[in-house]
């Protein structure tokens, strides 16, 4: 940091009680009060150099009495007169970043200028200014921050703009020509590009500002549309990591008394509203984890809701880019007795679907759309797994955020089976009318046969939802053996047919009642072998008798569950047993079904 050397005098300043006064053998004949504190000097040397105490002076008319001045507006207050007067007596005293704006603004105020005198402290001031603290980065920086003390002034006498001038061309300089030194702290990066300059490298320096001055700055740097809006984001992010408070933790803040959290949650909101503001319109300038962290924080702080809804937006548009651990936050509201905010992914999940039907009213004939919202499922069912550890998560919050989707966002529901079946083991004692609100949403047709296998003896369901996964894997092995049965027949057919139409030129063309004939031919060979019409009717008679005993047993084994147990461990170990058999011994099974 630089700095510049004034006077050559030892400081002889001294105060007593509020009373500040510099030691000499004469006694002083001007008196200067700023706020509380009161100047006892001498009018030869600061009148030749201050054009305004001349003014004054001459105005109070009496020279050989003490004259009282009162300069409680004087910007830069005590601070920034005290140096001014030691340029008058030719103290030492030394001008840097630090202290620049007070005893710039103080100088002007009180016209040390060249037309008072020659060589005075106003002239100096701005050389150092022009040459040292604007050529420099972190110079510019400290006192654009200083400025925070002295807003209207500073802008007034021109060193706010003049300041942030001077860093947005800094920031705007291609990393390779970057030559000043800057703060960067990312772990591992210097280590990995030692020698490189990172395209961010001004972020970290530029966040010590307050809210308005950076907002200022950000500003500025996107009014030049030279820099891409993830650089933009990456400075909001950098800030709002410094500034805001983490709640991924339980308690981000440690209150001390109620005014002060009050102070620091007002603060906070000031600064949370001011970087959603800052956000780039631009898809993607901002991570989907930085927008629901700044969605959290707002709940916490109590943001406005016109903010809280342009988060829950902006993150429902970049949902599917999320991962569990972007939606992992505690709920920091007494009253709530789970620990993690459900409402927050909710809430977002809830204007996704909104924005997802308003753009995809045929979603089956758009299949990126319809990837993008299978995506957000197969995240949902993860968060659903975690979620689910929770002893205190009520089953109304399980519900809540399995049904803010719709069904077409899950084509498989082996996730959701599980994160149910992690409930049910982290809540033993549910009611059987909170397993069977639970289980609702499970769809068995969309359980592999894995899971159905699990399902199938997994005590902690229903026994509604036992009695379903049963149902559906009769049904589907009914089906696939009358396929098995099928496929051969079909084949032989397909060989004779293709043999019998292999060379039509030399053969005969059949007449229409030939044609009758052989249709009837080709009708009888697709009929089972072995069975007479007869019989072919009585199977199909039994399929339908096998469903309808099947819907029997989901009405009784619901009645069954309330009235005793062992009904459905039998009914699992029937089914058990059922998918043991071989398929030609469930044909017989069936056949002695229809007979019965």
């Amino acid at each position: 940091m630089k700095f510049m050397k004034l006077g050559t005098r030892p400081d002889t300043f001294y105060t007593e009680e509020a009373t500040r006064t510099v030691i000499s053998d004469l006694p002083s004949d001007i008196v200067v009060q700023i706020n509380d504190v009161s100047y006892h000097l001498h009018k030869f040397p600061l009148l030749p150099k201050c054009g305004l105490l001349q003014r004054l002076c001459s105005d109070a008319g009496d020279s050989n009495s003490i004259i009282t001045i009162e300069l409680h507006d004087l910007p830069g207050g005590e601070d920034g007169f005290e140096l001014c007067a030691k340029f008058c007596y030719g103290i030492t005293f030394h001008v840097s970043a630090h202290n620049f704006a007070p005893v710039f603004c103080a100088a002007k105020f009180l016209r040390m200028t060249e037309s008072v005198e020659k060589g005075n402290l106003l002239l100096k001031l701005e050389a150092f200014f022009s040459s040292c603290i604007l050529e420099g980065w972190k110079d510019s920086i400290i006192t654009l921050q200083t400025t925070s003390n002295l807003p209207d002034w500073s802008e007034t006498y021109g060193i706010t703009r003049k300041c942030i001038d001077s860093i947005v061309e800094k920031v705007l300089t291609p990393p390779a020509k970057v030559t000043w030194s800057y703060t960067y702290t990312r772990p591992g990066y210097s280590k990995k590009h030692p020698h490189s300059v990172p395209r961010d490298w001004w972020t970290e320096d530029i966040s010590d500002l307050d809210i308005d001055l950076f907002r200022c700055m950000i500003t500025a740097i996107s009014s030049m549309y030279m820099l891409p809006p993830q650089l933009i984001g990456e400075a909001l992010h950098v800030y709002a990591f410094r500034w805001l408070p983490n709640t991924t933790h339980s308690t981000p803040i440690e209150s001390t008394s109620a005014s002060q959290t009050e102070e620091l949650m007002e603060k906070n909101r000031r600064i949370l509203e001011s970087i959603v503001c800052m956000i780039p319109g631009d898809r993607g300038s901002v991570s989907v984890g930085f927008l629901l962290r700044l969605l959290s924080i707002a709940h916490y702080v109590g943001a406005s809701p016109v903010t809280k809804t342009e988060l829950i937006r902006r993150s429902s548009l970049q949902f599917e880019e999320a991962t569990v651990s972007d939606l992992i936050f505690p709920v920091h509201s007494a009253s709530e007795g789970h620990s993690y905010d459900i409402d927050l992914v909710v809430s977002v999940l809830e204007s996704l679907v909104v924005l997802w039907r308003r753009q995809s009213p045929t979603v089956a004939e758009n299949s990126q759309l319809l990837a993008s919202i299978r995506k957000v499922g197969k995240l949902i069912d993860s968060y659903l797994q975690v979620v689910a550890r929770d002893v205190n998560m009520s089953v109304q919050k399980m519900v809540s955020l399995i049904e803010a989707l719709p069904d077409i966002a899950r084509s498989e529901h082996d996730g959701l089976y599980k994160a149910i079946n992690i409930y049910l083991k982290e809540h033993p004692d549910l009611s059987k009318a909170d397993k069977k609100r639970l289980c609702r949403s499970l769809d068995c047709q969309k359980l592999s046969s894995e899971v159905r296998a699990h399902a199938v003896k997994n005590e902690r369901l229903p026994l509604r939802t036992v009695v379903q996964v049963l149902f559906f894997d009769q049904e589907r092995g009914s089906k696939e053996t009358s396929q098995k049965l099928l496929t051969p027949e079909l084949s032989l057919r397909e060989k004779q047919t293709q043999s019998s139409t292999g060379d039509d030129g030399g053969k005969l063309k059949l007449g229409p009642d030939e044609k009758v004939s052989r249709r009837d031919q080709d009708m009888r060979r697709t009929t089972i072998p072995g069975t007479s019409d007869k019989d072919q009717h009585k199977m199909k008679k039994s399929d339908g008798k096998l469903t309808a005993a099947m819907e029997r047993k989901l009405v009784i084994g619901e009645t069954a569950e309330e009235v005793e147990s062992e009904k459905g461990k039998e009914v699992r170990e029937e089914g058990m047993a059922r998918s043991k058999l071989h398929p030609k011994k469930i044909e017989r099974k069936g056949g002695k079904l229809d007979h019965s």
